[in-house]
């Protein structure tokens, strides 16, 4: 999934969103609330966009709603 959304990010270009990567496993938090829907994308604000698989008509959808 990241190699997907750093492509869809270069078409964006770079200052339009960043990346971060986080460990679900090793928070207890994010572990019980995500579960076995790893990798998983989140926007800012914690709302799942997608599990699994880059889902980009989703994300182009999201990123066009915060233009």
């Amino acid at each position: 999934m990241l190699a997907a959304l750093e492509a869809l990010r270069r078409q964006y270009g770079v200052p339009y969103f960043e990346i971060e990567v986080l460990d679900v496993d090793a928070d207890p938090e994010l572990e019980a609330k995500y579960n076995e829907r790893v990798p998983v994308l989140v926007d800012g604000e914690g709302r799942e966009l997608c599990h699994y698989f880059l889902d980009k008509a989703k994300v182009r959808e999201y990123l066009g709603t915060i233009r």
